[in-house]
C-alpha cells in the first residue's frame, strides 16, 4: 500500500473515531449494550413529533401596542401644547389610532398645526367633524403597519430568551401560517410544561404609572362612583392587591391610575432577585432602567414626593398592580416591585423582566400534548422504511454490480454513520421528516454510487485498463454528482432558513447527508477501489 492511500484510509478511520465519539460518547469500561442504548438515546434529541411534548399556539395582541403608542402621544401632546402655551380644551384618545383634541384657540392654532408636523410626524391631521376648531389625529397607516411587524418581531425574540433562558431541549420557536400575529412553541419532552406556560404567559409588560386617586376602592363601580360615574381623561382603572401589615396580599382593590405610563418595560435595563428586607423568607425582584428612562423617572418621583400627601406611584405587571408605594424621594434609575414571592417566581419574575418585556400581551389560541407513545410509533415506522430500503438497496447493489456493490454498500452505511452522528454533534433535532430525509439520502447516495459505477463500466468496455477506467469513471461523474449535490444543497438551504420546525428538520439530515454522501461516494468509494486493484494485477477485472 503506497503512502498516499494510505493517508486516505487514515483519514477515514479519523473520521469514524469521530462519529463513533459523537454518537456514543468517552467509552466507560466494562461498558453494556444497555449502557451503549443509553448513550446512544441521549445524544440524538429527537422533536415533538418523535419524543413527545406539548405545542401551543399563542396569539400576541397587537393592538395593545398601537393603543400604548396612542397614550404616550396624548401624554406627550398634553405636556408640549402646555409648554407652548397653546390653548386647546380636551386631548383624549378616540381608539387606537385616533387621538381628538377640541377647541383649539384660533389665536394659537398655527402654532398647534406647526407642533404637529414637526413633533409629530407619525400622525396626519385633520378637522374633527362636528367640533368647531377641533381636530382628529390619525396614526399613519405606514407606522401603524411597521408597529404591527416590529410588535411580532420583538415579542418572537422574547419568548425565545424566555424559554431558552429556562433550559428546555431544543424548543421550536417561530410565526406560525394561521395569522400575521400568532407564534407557534414547541417544547420536546415537556409532557408537564406549566412553568414554561407560566413564564410564557407573564407577559412581562411592566409599566410605572401615576396614581391618580390616592386610595385604592373596593371595587371598580366604587372607583366610578367615587368620580360621578365618569373617569377623569387620561386616567383607567386597573385591579391590584390590598397588603395587609404584614405584608401579604388580602383581598382584590382597584385603583385609578394615568393611563400614560412613565417609562415601560422596553426601558429596563436588568432585574435580580433579592431577600425582601422587611419580611423574612419573602423576596422581592429589583430593577434597573436606562438612562434615557432615568430621565423622565428622575423629575417625576421628585415631583410627587414634594406633593402633600405625598403621590403614590404603581408598579403594574401584566394589566395589574403589584404594589403602589409612597414615592418619599426621587428615584432616579432603579426600582423595587414587592409582593408574595418566594425564591423561584422572583426568579421567574426576574427573568421574564431580563428577557425583555413583551410589547403586548398574549392569549393561548391552542394547546395540546403529544404523548410519547405516538412518537414512539413513529420511531419505530421509520427505523423500519430506512432499514428496509437500506437491505434492498444493498441487495442490488450485490447482485448488479457483484463485488463493486459491496464497496457501495460500504459507503452507503458509512453515510448514514456520519449523517447520524454529526447530527448528535451539532446537536440537531431528528423529527419524523427529518427520518425521510435519511432514507432520500440513501437514495441520493446509491444514485451517486450508480453513476461512478456506469462511467466505469463504460470505460472498460471502451478497452481501457481497470486502475486506468476507476480513474476515468471518478473523474468524469464527479462534476455531475457535484452539479445533482449543489442544486439540492441550495434547495435544502432555502428550506432550512424560511421553513419552521419539521420542515427544518427535514432539511438539516438532508445537507448534512448530502455533504456525507460527497465524502463517502467519491472519497471512501474511491479508496477502497484503489485498495483493490493495488492488491491486484494490473491485467486482472474489476468485479463490476
Amino acid at each position: 500500500m503506497n503512502s498516499q492511500l494510505r493517508w486516505k484510509f487514515v483519514l477515514i478511520l479519523i473520521v469514524i473515531v469521530i462519529c463513533l465519539y459523537g454518537l456514543l460518547g468517552l467509552p466507560t469500561f466494562p461498558t453494556s449494550l444497555t449502557q451503549v442504548k443509553a448513550n446512544l438515546a441521549d445524544r440524538i434529541k429527537l422533536g415533538l413529533d418523535l419524543k413527545g411534548g406539548s405545542h401551543l399556539v399563542l396569539q400576541v395582541q397587537v393592538d395593545e401596542a398601537i393603543g400604548q403608542r396612542c397614550d404616550q402621544a396624548v401624554d406627550q401632546l398634553t405636556r408640549q401644547v402646555h409648554e407652548k402655551n397653546i390653548i386647546v380644551g380636551d386631548i383624549r384618545r378616540v381608539d387606537d389610532t385616533h387621538i381628538q383634541v377640541d377647541n383649539v384657540d384660533s389665536n394659537t392654532s398655527g402654532a398647534f398645526r406647526d407642533l404637529i408636523s414637526t413633533q409629530f410626524s407619525d400622525w396626519t391631521s385633520a378637522p374633527a367633524a362636528g367640533v368647531v376648531n377641533g381636530y382628529l389625529l390619525t396614526m399613519r397607516p405606514t407606522v401603524v403597519a411597521d408597529l404591527r411587524r416590529e410588535t411580532m418581531v420583538q415579542a418572537l425574540e422574547t419568548i425565545t430568551r424566555r424559554i431558552n433562558a429556562l433550559g428546555l431541549t431544543e424548543p421550536t420557536i417561530a410565526t406560525t401560517g394561521r395569522g400575521d400575529n400568532e407564534i407557534l412553541v414547541q417544547l420536546p419532552g415537556e409532557g408537564d410544561p406549566s412553568r414554561a406556560k407560566a413564564v410564557i404567559q407573564a407577559g412581562g409588560q411592566l409599566t410605572l404609572n401615576r396614581v391618580a386617586d390616592d386610595q385604592p376602592y373596593p371595587s371598580e363601580a366604587a372607583a366610578l362612583a367615587a368620580k360621578g360615574g365618569v373617569l377623569p381623561p387620561g386616567t383607567v382603572i386597573v385591579p391590584g392587591k390590598s397588603e395587609a401589615q404584614s405584608g401579604y396580599p388580602t383581598q382584590t382593590v382597584y385603583y385609578i391610575l394615568d393611563r400614560a405610563p412613565i417609562v415601560t418595560g422596553q426601558d429596563l435595563r436588568g432585574a435580580s432577585p433579592a431577600p425582601n428586607g422587611n419580611n423574612p423568607g419573602q423576596f422581592e425582584v429589583r430593577f434597573q432602567l436606562s438612562t434615557s428612562a432615568a430621565t423622565r423617572f428622575g423629575p417625576f418621583t421628585e415631583a410627587q414626593s414634594q406633593l402633600s400627601p405625598k403621590g403614590r406611584m404603581a408598579i403594574v405587571l401584566d394589566h395589574s398592580v403589584y404594589s403602589a408605594p409612597v414615592v418619599n424621594s426621587r428615584i432616579d434609575d432603579s426600582g423595587v416591585i414587592e409582593g408574595n414571592f418566594t425564591e423561584e417566581s422572583a426568579q421567574d419574575l426576574a427573568l421574564v423582566l431580563r428577557a425583555g418585556a413583551l410589547p403586548a400581551s398574549i392569549k393561548y389560541l391552542e394547546e395540546r400534548t403529544v404523548g410519547p407513545s405516538l412518537g414512539a410509533d413513529s420511531i419505530r415506522a421509520g427505523v423500519r422504511a430506512s432499514i428496509g430500503s437500506l437491505i434492498v438497496v444493498m441487495i442490488f447493489l450485490v447482485i448488479y454490480y457483484r463485488m463493486s456493490g459491496v464497496n457501495a454498500v460500504v459507503a452507503l452505511i458509512l453515510n448514514l454513520i456520519i449523517l447520524v452522528a454529526f447530527m448528535a454533534i451539532a446537536g440537531a433535532v431528528l423529527t419524523l421528516p427529518g427520518i425521510a430525509g435519511v432514507v432520500l439520502t440513501i437514495g441520493m447516495g446509491v444514485d451517486s454510487n450508480v453513476l461512478v459505477f456506469e462511467r466505469i463500466r463504460e470505460e472498460l468496455r471502451n478497452g481501457k485498463a481497470p486502475a486506468t477506467a476507476v480513474d476515468s469513471g471518478f473523474h468524469n461523474a464527479f462534476r455531475t454528482i457535484i452539479d445533482t449535490h449543489v442544486t439540492t444543497l441550495v434547495s435544502a438551504a432555502f428550506l432550512l432558513l424560511f421553513g419552521t420546525g419539521p420542515v427544518q428538520g427535514f432539511a438539516i439530515t438532508l445537507i448534512i447527508g448530502l455533504l456525507a454522501n460527497v465524502f463517502t461516494s467519491i472519497f471512501v468509494s474511491r479508496a477502497i477501489f484503489d485498495w483493490h486493484l493495488s492488491r491486484k494485477d494490473r491485467q486482472a477485472e474489476l468485479s463490476i
